[in-house]
């Protein structure tokens, strides 16, 4: 239960910080990747922020036997970049410039009751099992 309330209380906290951070925002995605027009760098600066805590926290974190809520760490371990891995990311780009949106902030965006954000967590949703599909 106690992992359930922390995996819950964790995702609400970055929902709040992508709403804070206005990157739930389509607009301001686009406008991070516009470097030819009014481009935005409110994107690079939550980048950045999520590095400065993040990079110092993961050595911490990993130089402890095991997680608190886990067994184990479970680390990738795969290391070489293959097409599926080329392939898979520029699908996620070329539809995160498109829409402006990947899967968090879309997620969070969905409390907006916005029927366009609707529209696109369905299709990702789908895109998502049909990839499962395909995959397997």
């Amino acid at each position: 239960m106690a992992k359930l309330l922390i995996s819950f209380l964790a995702g609400i906290l970055f929902g709040l910080g992508l709403a804070v951070s206005e990157m739930v925002n389509p607009a301001r995605v686009i406008g991070f990747l516009d470097i030819a027009g009014h481009w935005d760098p409110t994107l690079g600066f939550v980048m950045a922020g999520a590095l400065a805590v993040t990079a110092p926290a993961f050595g911490i974190i990993l130089r402890r036997r095991r997680p608190l809520l886990a067994a184990e760490f479970y680390l990738p371990v795969k290391r070489d970049i293959d097409p599926r891995l080329i392939g898979g990311a520029a699908l996620f780009g070329i539809g995160w410039g498109l829409g402006g949106l990947c899967p968090g902030p879309a997620l969070a965006s969905l409390a907006s009751g916005s029927p366009v954000i609707l529209i696109f967590v369905l299709a990702m949703i789908a895109g998502q099992w049909l990839a499962g599909r395909i995959a397997d």
